[in-house]
């Protein structure tokens, strides 16, 4: 697919999508082309200048690709870590991590799910928890 800039002869400026030049001839001669601001069928293709990738943005563009590389290995140790090393307790995350702050229960290391202000009230309450950079593998696809 290519997208023209195309100008009607009331001078307004606009762009669609087509699968050739010779495409749009096609559809124009067909009258299926106008303008979308005055309806006008006198529509012709305009100089484009077609994106260019320079040097400079290929390498922000790589420095950004291993960027984020690295960020999703770093994540996807920190969540072999958590896993291996804490119990999953689901959306009872709350519940057990204010146990166990209170001393009800014996405490363990433990991840899970918590409502944005549950989580908010056992911060309010002292209780040490963190988020997680990671959905749990329950909800992902």
């Amino acid at each position: 697919m290519i997208k023209f800039t195309l100008k009607c002869d009331q001078d307004h400026q606009f762009e669609s999508w087509f699968g050739s030049s010779d495409d749009f001839e096609k559809v124009k001669s067909a009258g299926h082309v106008s303008c979308p601001n005055c309806g006008s069928e006198a529509v012709e293709k305009t100089l484009m200048a077609p994106p260019v990738r320079t040097a400079r943005k290929a390498k922000q563009s790589a420095e950004l690709q291993k960027a984020k590389t690295e960020a999703e290995k770093a994540i996807a140790a920190m969540r072999k870590e958590v896993e291996t090393n804490s119990e999953y307790v689901g959306m009872n995350f709350a519940k057990e991590a204010r146990s166990m702050h209170d001393g009800e229960t014996e405490a363990r290391s433990i991840y899970g799910e918590a409502k944005l202000e549950d989580a908010k009230a056992l911060i309010d309450e002292g209780v040490p928890v963190a988020p997680l950079p990671f959905v749990p593998k329950r909800k992902t696809n």
